[in-house]
């Protein structure tokens, strides 16, 4: 089963467009921050770091994609907040304070809605996707809202 759960996930992320792969990795830094959290909360030390260790290397990836040419002062605002981000994430792997990374966890989410909400209006400011493109309907982390 899990061999056929990976392929799903590879053909989600080859078929998917630059905009939904963005979201994805929301969902994943999200996602690991909860695992951190939880690791946290069950004095579980290996998944906390595991977690943390993840959702880091998301927000440096989106920190260092930024444009800072094309984005001007958006990028160095999201700069900022991705490198907070990740201040709080190494306060909370060293102090073992979850509320951290809580606010981090806020944060992503915030972004996330930001960005679904942006990609949706673009996409409706030009034409529909058709129903039958694969990953046209990506909309996990329902939690978020």
């Amino acid at each position: 089963m899990n061999a056929y759960y990976n392929q799903y996930q590879s053909n989600q992320v080859t078929t998917a467009s630059r905009e939904q792969i963005l979201l994805m990795l929301y969902d994943g830094a999200i996602r690991f921050t909860r695992q951190a959290l939880e690791g946290i909360s069950s004095g579980d030390r290996g998944a906390k770091a595991e977690g943390i260790r993840k959702a880091m290397a998301i927000v440096m990836e989106f920190r260092n994609t930024l444009d800072h040419k094309v984005g001007g002062e958006i990028a160095a605002n999201l700069d900022a907040l991705y490198d907070y981000m990740i201040r709080e994430m190494i306060q909370t792997n060293t102090s073992n304070d979850p509320q951290p990374l809580s606010r981090v966890e806020g944060m992503l989410c915030d972004l996330r809605n930001t960005w679904k909400q942006a990609i949706d209006i673009a996409r409706n400011e030009t034409q529909p996707v058709p129903a039958a493109v694969p990953g046209a309907a990506y909309q996990p982390m329902k939690a978020c809202l």
